[in-house]
């Protein structure tokens, strides 16, 4: 199920995942954000799966204890994001999940025994050439998969706990130019967490030009919009969109395309559903 709902989360933000995996109590994600929805994109992701979890196990409440930890990676063909791949796929073996005598293969809830299978056999969400690229390893071929899987064995044989002190300790992870950057970029805007307009991310300008869009298709203005009734069958096809491809709640939609309140908006897409 968690995986389920990590590709459709991808569908939503356009994430690229690196790499994971699922320990007993926590989890470990690798992704690029291209369109820098991060923060949107982990509260649609982890409220999903929370959801879900409690659905199935008649479980109420919070699922995650506080706010999830981020780490911004340099990836510009520096190694870091090898270096942060390599931990998450290590990290079964680092907490001792795997006999001495089992392969990084063999434990299934990551990431790490997809990419030693061909592509047709992989997730479409997972990018594995970054990686592979940075091992210096070229192409997607059987032979760069195996010496894949001998240099990870071989590593996870020789690893040294310091040179995961900046994955576990810091905040990001790159070159002395590369923070440089980031910290220039957060002057004057560091709040107590962070400031709203980071908070709210790209999210909603994205959902903007959904909405946006599909006005011009049909040649609707914005009082035409609100003109039109709650439950318009082509607003309900417009908030349809925007729940499979943004992360927006009901109630941002249906304040939105002016359709009522979160439990209408809920209610018109169900029966739409049904209709099918």
């Amino acid at each position: 199920m968690f995986l389920e709902i990590l590709a459709e989360a991808c569908q939503k933000t356009g994430w690229q995942v690196h790499a994971y995996c699922l320990m007993s109590n926590h989890f470990h994600l690798v992704v690029e954000t291209p369109s820098a929805n991060l923060v949107s994109g982990m509260k649609w992701f982890l409220g999903a799966y929370t959801a879900r979890f409690n659905r199935r196990h008649r479980f109420f409440g919070h699922l995650f204890s506080g706010r999830y930890k981020s780490l911004i990676v340099e990836s510009s063909g520096t190694g870091h994001l090898k270096t942060v791949c390599d931990y998450v796929h290590l990290n079964p073996a680092r907490a001792k999940l795997l006999g001495p005598e089992e392969n990084l293969s063999h434990y299934s809830w990551s990431s790490y025994p997809a990419y030693l299978r061909s592509a047709r056999h992989r997730p479409g969400w997972l990018r594995t050439d970054r990686l592979l690229g940075e091992h210096g390893l070229r192409g997607d071929t059987a032979a760069a998969r195996r010496e894949f899987a001998l240099r990870m064995e071989a590593r996870r044989l020789a690893e040294l706990d310091p040179e995961w002190k900046g994955i576990r300790r810091g905040w990001c992870l790159g070159s002395r130019e590369f923070r440089k950057g980031l910290l220039e970029e957060m002057v004057g805007r560091i709040g107590p967490n962070h400031d709203g307009e980071t908070r709210r991310e790209s999210g909603e300008v994205w959902a903007e030009q959904l909405v946006a869009e599909e006005l011009r298709r049909r040649r609707w203005t914005a009082a035409e919009l609100r003109r039109r009734l709650k439950g318009d069958a082509q607003k309900i096809q417009i908030a349809r969109r925007l729940r499979q491809e943004t992360t927006m709640t009901l109630s941002w939609i249906g304040k939105r395309l002016n359709m009522g309140v979160a439990g209408s908006v809920a209610n018109l897409l169900r029966h739409a559903r049904r209709k099918q």
